[in-house]
């Protein structure tokens, strides 16, 4: 990943495509993510991480969490599945992996509005 930028350059962006997250073990994924977020950055992966990612993904932050450091991530998760993915669609079985998922430093992020249809977030600079 690119170096982070100077606070005064703005919010850097890293969006992670699926097909890199793909290749990846959970830990490695987990690394990625978190090196990204340690340096100020906001994190967007193209397709989320699958619940047991995600508790390792809290599980591991909380252990990096220090007073004068690092204050942990904002996670927002956003569906986009579409047709067959619906009530219907689970219904007979069918799961779709895709969704957005939006990280960043605690300090940084805050949701100001979420629902079925927009994540609404403020990405403060430091």
């Amino acid at each position: 990943m690119p170096e982070a930028q100077h606070p005064d350059d703005g919010v850097q962006v890293d969006m992670i495509s699926a097909e890199r997250m793909d290749g990846l073990r959970t830990m490695e994924k987990i690394r990625l993510i978190l090196d990204g977020v340690h340096d100020g950055n906001i994190v967007i992966l193209e397709q989320g991480l699958d619940p047991q990612e995600e508790s390792k993904l809290i599980e591991v932050t909380m252990s990096e969490i220090s007073p004068d450091g690092f204050t942990g991530i904002e996670i927002e998760t956003y569906p986009t599945g579409s047709g067959d993915t619906g009530l219907f669609g689970k219904l007979m079985g069918k799961n779709s992996k895709s969704k957005l998922t939006v990280i960043g430093p605690a300090n940084r992020i805050e949701t100001l509005h979420k629902d079925e249809n927009l994540i609404s977030t403020l990405i403060h600079k430091q």
